[in-house]
């Protein structure tokens, strides 16, 4: 099989596959080249794939769509993060996740000073 991991800005991983295991709203799943087409909404999770060579890799993924249409599976989601093996991906989604509390901490505060800057400039037209 052919597996192709979508960002929205990026194509993160385009690979050949014996096996991938993905997990959906209803629980984790197990696809090979000769199983039926499929169509699974994912939940945020691991995504792992055996691949050509035997070698086992694993993906954090966000939510998304995984779509398997004969040998081809694509999956599409707004975040993805690769590693061989789970102790390194562990730790490079909690920097992952690091980066995006202080990035999402700027930006609110961000916002909070646009909000008071509009109140002052709509009392000051009062005047």
């Amino acid at each position: 099989m052919k597996l192709k991991v979508l960002l929205p800005t990026e194509v993160i991983l385009e690979e050949k596959a014996n096996k991938i295991t993905a997990e959906a709203e209803n629980g984790s799943f197990c696809l090979l080249e000769n199983h039926i087409d499929f169509v699974a909404a994912l939940v945020p999770g691991i995504l792992s794939f055996e691949s050509e060579l035997g070698q086992e890799v694993f993906l954090a993924v966000d939510e998304g769509i995984l779509v398997k249409c004969g040998a081809i599976v694509l999956v599409s989601t707004r975040r993805a993060i690769r590693a061989t093996n789970l102790e390194t991906l562990q730790k490079t989604v909690v920097e992952e996740f690091r980066n995006l509390d202080e990035q999402e901490q700027m930006t609110r505060s961000a916002i909070a000073k646009l909000e008071a800057s509009f109140v002052r400039g709509f009392l000051q037209m009062e005047k």
